[in-house]
């Protein structure tokens, strides 16, 4: 089975070409993530905790469903894919909020934010999700250092909650 091919993007978010997974992870290259908050009708997120085994934030706790856009692929693919293959969560209305840069240390990437409600069972990548718990959004900003949380799904979260204060204050003018 040949490795996966990742959309590698500049600063500016072109597309500059694709190459495979390790290749990204070793350069530090510039690639395409999704990240999808999957919450219940209650207001919880679900959180994922991370196999031992992922390239990148192992034992984590991911915020987030989602991973990077494959070749071939767009953000809106990427996300139906990733939300399948983590979550087992298909056929479901996925909201696009916004995309946003987040660079450190372990990564550089182009983030597509989406979010969905869903109350249905979940069936989890065995590979990649050891365990799932819920938990309020205002609970995780309110305590970020509760777990040790993946950072960039830190602060797509932060991002996310200020955007819908922002939308909830302009609705009530």
């Amino acid at each position: 089975m040949s490795e996966e091919q990742v959309v590698i993007v500049d600063e500016e978010n072109q597309v500059t070409g694709s190459v495979p997974r390790s290749i990204m992870r070793r350069d530090g290259l510039c690639h395409r993530v999704t990240f999808i908050f999957v919450f219940d009708s209650e207001g919880y997120l679900y959180i994922q905790k991370r196999t031992l085994t992922k390239d990148v934030y192992p034992g984590y706790f991911d915020l987030a469903a989602g991973g990077v856009v494959a070749e071939g692929e767009d953000y809106d693919a990427a996300a139906v894919r990733e939300l399948s293959e983590e979550l087992g969560i298909s056929d479901i209305q996925l909201s696009p909020r916004f995309h946003f840069y987040y660079h450190s240390d372990e990564c550089r990437l182009w983030g597509k934010v989406f979010t969905c409600v869903y109350d249905g069972l979940l069936t989890l990548q065995e590979e990649e999700v050891a365990g799932v718990i819920r938990e309020k959004p205002e609970a995780v900003l309110a305590e970020p250092e509760k777990y040790p949380y993946t950072p960039d799904t830190l602060v797509a979260l932060e991002r996310l909650i200020h955007l819908e204060n922002e939308e909830n204050t302009s609705e009530q003018e």
